[in-house]
């Protein structure tokens, strides 16, 4: 799938494709297709948007109330607007008629953040797909890749916030970490918390009984480890969620002493993470990282959408596992 982002220096443009299920309560007018996508703004300011050429039809000036036919393609073409670049090929992996579940590329921010308002998987899906009001069920890091659930409307939303613990049944990750564990399974099952001495505000500790005073709000959590691999200076682990903190599987990992490759809080010491509040990290850090971004990816989603049958195993494990790859020596050109 392409994701037709156009952007510049000057302009940054929006392509909203129109697709038959667009379409299917009746033909629709230029105007009306916006009005559902910025509902905030009034008929008046609409009309007003479109006869300002910042609304094209085919790449081609067109009035308020032209009719739109499958295929149409909608540009929004926004004035001085820049967004960090990043990676957009979000793919549809599975779906019924209420929910999908999408693939999210590494650095790819699932919602808005202070550098990227279009150009994340949420806005990315409500362009690219009928879905316009689409909305996510749970997140991800913006440097994790993987699995995401995404209701296709509001009333879906709805519906399935609410039963999430019993719509998904199993999470599991792939990562990439330092070292070689002396076990084949193990189990992380403690209280993950922020500490109040912390230099790094959002980090999560294994708390420590003895210190129960440095550590605000701490929380059960519970995750599986697996070795699926070894090779060179690394191992890949298959990570299971039993249950869903802050950071819970780059904390557990840490703890065991085998930190995800790439990983800017907790391995290193936290050092690249602290460095990037001053300045950009060099290709030389990233090389000491092993990634530009940490190596865990959300690979098996098993979910029950229908209680009266079987559960969906939605597994893209074999198909992305090339995608979580450490830079090597030979890579970076050290010996």
């Amino acid at each position: 799938m392409r994701h037709p982002i156009l952007s510049s220096q000057s302009t940054f443009t929006l392509e909203y494709p129109v697709f038959a299920e667009s379409l299917v309560d009746g033909p629709q007018t230029l105007q009306q297709f916006l009005h559902l996508r910025y509902a905030r703004m009034s008929k008046d300011e609409l009309t007003q948007w479109i006869n300002s050429g910042q609304i094209l039809l085919n790449g081609q000036r067109q009035p308020a109330d032209t009719k739109l036919e499958t295929g149409h393609r909608v540009s929004v073409v926004l004035y001085d607007h820049h967004e960090d670049p990043v990676d957009t090929e979000w793919r549809m992996i599975w779906q019924n008629h209420e929910i999908m579940a999408v693939y999210k590329p590494h650095l790819l921010p699932v919602s808005r953040t202070t550098r990227n308002l279009y150009n994340t998987l949420i806005q990315l899906v409500r362009r690219q797909t009928p879905y316009y009001d689409a909305h996510l069920l749970h997140r991800l890091d913006t440097e994790t890749g993987g699995l995401i659930l995404i209701a296709k409307d509001k009333a879906a939303d709805k519906k399935w916030k609410k039963q999430l613990d019993q719509l998904i049944e199993r999470k599991i990750y792939h990562a990439h970490v330092h070292g070689h564990p002396t076990w084949h399974h193990t189990s992380v099952e403690c209280e993950l918390s922020e500490r109040t001495d912390s230099a790094i505000r959002s980090q999560m500790y294994v708390v420590d009984p003895r210190q129960p005073e440095y550590f605000s709000k701490p929380k059960q959590s519970k995750t599986r480890f697996a070795v699926i691999q070894r090779n060179g200076d690394y191992s890949l682990i298959e990570c299971e969620l039993f249950s869903g903190r802050k950071h819970q599987i780059r904390a557990h990992l840490a703890h065991l002493g085998h930190p995800i490759v790439g990983d800017k809080i907790y391995a290193h010491r936290g050092r690249y993470y602290l460095k990037r509040l001053e300045s950009e990290l060099t290709i030389e850090d990233f090389q000491t990282l092993g990634s530009e971004y940490h190596q865990l990816q959300a690979v098996k989603l098993q979910i029950r959408p229908d209680l009266d049958q079987a559960p969906v195993l939605i597994d893209i494990s074999d198909e992305v596992r090339s995608y979580l790859s450490p830079v090597t020596a030979s890579e970076t050109g050290e010996s």
